[in-house]
């Protein structure tokens, strides 16, 4: 009996776990996504002409993201490489000299020496190379005083085994948005970009760690 109340309490624990999973942290912060400012309409008068304020638009208008709510494409190419190397090493070295009293000397001699060297020498070398290529989409939640647009985006991928979750925040300057309406990633302040999933694969991780944490106290 007490074997199936415990198996009860370890699938219980495990499926709760699992269930938390359901959606990883993030570190973005805010909002992912803003609503334009609304403005009130302004009805004009029709005055026959071919030309109408509250319908023109200017032929040559920057296209560019620049209000809240308008949409930027940020090109994601981040490329990380880190190199460490440490190297030590120590010598030591001792003596130690006894003088032996005159009734001994005939047996051990009239001095006793001895002498240590101790030598350690250590390496170590560390690498580590990462990169992330993507485009994904932002809105513009915020500007900002001095004219820079605060930015942040979201895109899920639901797939077979999960969904992927990809964000991005910070602040971009008007000036590095480029044809197309995108800019890169690299040309990002404060930028924060992440890659997570809550695949079947990384809750069969977590499950299988509280199983044999909790399968560790069972009496059998």
């Amino acid at each position: 009996m007490k074997c199936s109340v415990s198996a009860i309490v370890i699938a219980a624990v495990a499926t709760l776990l699992a269930g938390c999973a359901s959606e990883p942290t993030s570190i973005v912060a805010g909002p992912t996504s803003a609503r334009p400012i609304p403005t009130p309409p302004v009805t004009l008068p029709a005055n026959g002409a071919i030309y109408q304020a509250q319908t023109f638009r200017p032929v040559f208008e920057d296209r560019r993201g620049r209000m809240v709510g308008d949409i930027i494409n940020v090109i994601i190419t981040e490329r990380t490489t880190a190199n460490k190397n440490g190297t030590s090493s120590a010598t030591r070295t001792g003596g130690v000299g006894i003088g032996i009293p005159g009734p001994l000397q005939g047996r051990l001699g009239a001095r006793v020496a001895t002498e240590t060297d101790n030598n350690y020498a250590d390496s170590a070398a560390q690498s580590a190379s990462n990169a992330f290529t993507g485009t994904l989409g932002v809105t513009v939640v915020e500007v900002l005083p001095n004219g820079n647009l605060v930015v942040a985006g979201e895109k899920q991928v639901a797939m077979d085994k999960g969904t992927e979750f990809i964000r991005i925040s910070g602040t971009v300057n008007p000036d590095t948005i480029g044809a197309g309406n995108s800019v890169s990633s690299t040309a990002i302040a404060d930028a924060r970009v992440e890659y997570r999933t809550n695949t079947h694969l990384d809750r069969a991780e977590l499950t299988s760690m509280a199983s044999r944490f909790f399968l560790s106290l069972l009496p059998f």
